[in-house]
């Protein structure tokens, strides 16, 4: 069986060496060496480039190195009888947490006014607010979400939660469906986006919902870039409707030099790794679900193409 490993950002032969020593039968091939493309069974890919997984007439099983698909469901003629699995990662959602903690705590200990202050050689006394009094909204009530939110639940702050379809999380407000959006929206100091990116949530972080947030919110987003509309969120950290934001995923990757997101005073910008796969920890899953495809038994983690997740 041979599986093809492709991604623009990820180191390949790292994965392949990951792969390998779990499944040394494998015929492994490295883009761009990759051979007939009638010898490809399972492709292993990121970002892969339109028209390369319509190439492989053999293909059997479609696998992403992570979570999220959207870069795969881009190129419109991917074959969709094959199947299509993502990662679920017990480390990334850790990773994933983290990154949330940090950032929601750097808003809520006011980090950004304290190093403006040293910056001016200012010492000043800020007062704090209990995080009792801050509610934190999570879009997107999926794996990663949810771990999220029942952390925050235990630093003490009030958490809302907002997903296609309602989620039952102790400690947690939960709102679902579109009728119920803004009314989430306007309670929450801060706003974490952890939504999968399809149709319906692509440019969801727009003018209007960042206006029924209440001033002086904070906006972090995890997910993907396509959620965020860049303009619309500038306007609202430059007319001061918005405190801040922590922006680690762009409408363009790597972001390009000279846009105003790596300069604008409010916005901190991370280079899309609040929680990374790591070969060693997700080749298992991998090798599993070939293993799998070898003896006719289902695939886990699959995609339902229709909810583009």
């Amino acid at each position: 069986m041979a599986l093809l490993i492709y991604s623009p950002t990820h180191p390949v032969a790292d994965w392949g060496a990951a792969i390998r020593a779990l499944a040394p039968d494998l015929d492994i091939r490295l883009w761009p060496d990759m051979g007939d493309p009638a010898d490809i069974d399972v492709a292993l890919v990121w970002k892969p480039p339109a028209g390369l997984l319509p190439s492989l007439p053999n293909l059997k099983l479609m696998q992403s190195f992570g979570a999220g698909v959207d870069g795969i469901l881009a190129d419109p003629n991917i074959p969709r009888h094959v199947p299509l699995a993502r990662v679920v990662d017990g480390n990334l959602t850790i990773g994933m947490t983290e990154y949330v903690l940090l950032h929601v705590l750097h808003f809520h200990r006011q980090v950004a006014a304290m190093q403006q202050n040293q910056r001016s050689g200012r010492w000043q006394w800020l007062p704090p607010v209990a995080a009792s009094e801050r509610v934190v909204g999570i879009m997107g009530m999926g794996t990663l979400g949810c771990h999220a939110a029942k952390k925050l639940v235990d630093f003490g702050f009030q958490v809302a939660g907002w997903s296609r379809g309602l989620k039952a999380v102790d400690g947690v407000t939960s709102f679902h469906g579109d009728e119920h959006l803004d009314g989430f929206l306007r309670i929450c100091n801060v706003l974490v986006c952890l939504l999968p990116l399809t149709p319906a949530t692509r440019g969801i972080i727009c003018r209007r919902t960042l206006s029924l947030l209440p001033r002086g919110a904070y906006v972090i987003n995890a997910a993907r870039g396509g959620h965020v509309v860049d303009d619309d969120l500038l306007h609202a950290l430059d007319s001061d409707w918005l405190s801040g934001a922590t922006l680690d995923v762009f409408n363009e990757e790597p972001l390009r030099e000279g846009h105003p997101f790596w300069t604008h005073p409010k916005v901190t910008v991370t280079p899309h790794n609040a929680a990374d796969s790591i070969p060693a920890q997700v080749a298992p899953q991998i090798v599993d679900n070939i293993r799998r495809l070898q003896a006719g038994q289902p695939i886990l983690r699959l995609v339902d193409y229709s909810r583009g997740y």
